[in-house]
């Protein structure tokens, strides 16, 4: 689980960890438009070298753009700058019916690589300060997420938090189902996979207390409590998690349950179940 959650969060920012060749010139396009989030803007940056392309789109806060006015809706210039821990972002281009697109510079701030080494986030190059700046990584949020001693945490997976909505609230509160939640590599692998502290609650509920890895696997293979609480209704009062996992990648579903029960089939244990389905049987 930890290369899987590894490897998804490098895919989501790998374009703002790769070529060190966006180093030395950072500066490219920008675009904007309306997001559904309430007071957010979709806004995405673009970068192009010698023939190489890398970009990003996602919600900002309306709030974080310095000098913009989304009031106008006639075509105009303008000219905005977007001020975070890492750097500054300064943009011009134009706006048409909440929509545009221009240039934009990056100029990273002087202090912040030593300000986070001294916390303990090292190995911060431009390319990683540009990252940092895009995915609004401070050095207060580093200070927050260095307080909960979570092993693994690295300058790397401290960018992966702030894509994947890690928070110290998202912390506490899985912490508060019983789950460590000490490894960073399994809270990217709970936010990639939807697993939530409501849906440990729930399956505890039904009896199931299992440990993190399991809470993966449940969402990779679809084990919800629905289904769960749709397999005890049968009668099968004393469910392991690996049989669940194992019913759902074999599709042993309710339905089949239900139907193989109506053929007059008797002491239909969960290893039967499965074998049935491992043999073709419809």
């Amino acid at each position: 689980m930890k290369k899987l959650a590894a490897a998804a969060a490098m895919v989501l920012c790998a374009w703002t960890l790769s070529a060190a060749t966006f180093a030395a010139e950072m500066k490219g396009n920008w675009t904007l438009a309306p997001s559904q989030e309430a007071g957010q803007v979709q806004f995405g940056l673009y970068i192009r070298n010698d023939g190489n392309n890398m970009q990003t789109t996602s919600d900002w806060p309306l709030a974080a753009f310095q000098g913009l006015d989304l009031a106008n809706r006639e075509r105009h210039d303008v000219n905005f700058a977007v001020v975070r821990d890492a750097g500054r972002f300064d943009c011009d281009g134009y706006l048409n019916q909440g929509e545009g697109a221009g240039f934009f510079r990056f100029t990273a701030d002087a202090k912040f690589a030593g300000n986070m080494r001294a916390i303990g986030f090292d190995g911060i190059d431009e390319d990683k300060q540009f990252a940092m700046a895009v995915h609004d990584v401070t050095v207060e949020y580093a200070k927050q997420m260095k307080s909960h001693n979570l092993t693994g945490l690295d300058t790397d997976k401290l960018i992966a938090f702030r894509i994947f909505n890690i928070t110290q609230q998202f912390i506490r509160d899985i912490r508060a189902e019983g789950l460590a939640a000490t490894d960073a590599d399994k809270l990217i692998a709970f936010r990639v996979h939807g697993v939530t502290p409501a849906m440990v609650r729930e399956m505890r509920k039904l009896g199931l207390d299992t440990h993190e890895d399991q809470y993966i696997a449940f969402r990779v293979h679809g084990v919800t409590p629905e289904y769960v609480a749709k397999v005890k209704a049968f009668g099968y009062a004393d469910l392991e998690p690996d049989q669940l996992i194992a019913m759902r990648v074999h599709g042993v579903t309710p339905e089949f349950i239900t139907e193989m029960k109506s053929r007059g089939l008797k002491d239909l244990s969960i290893d039967k179940l499965v074998a049935l389905r491992v043999h073709g049987v419809n």
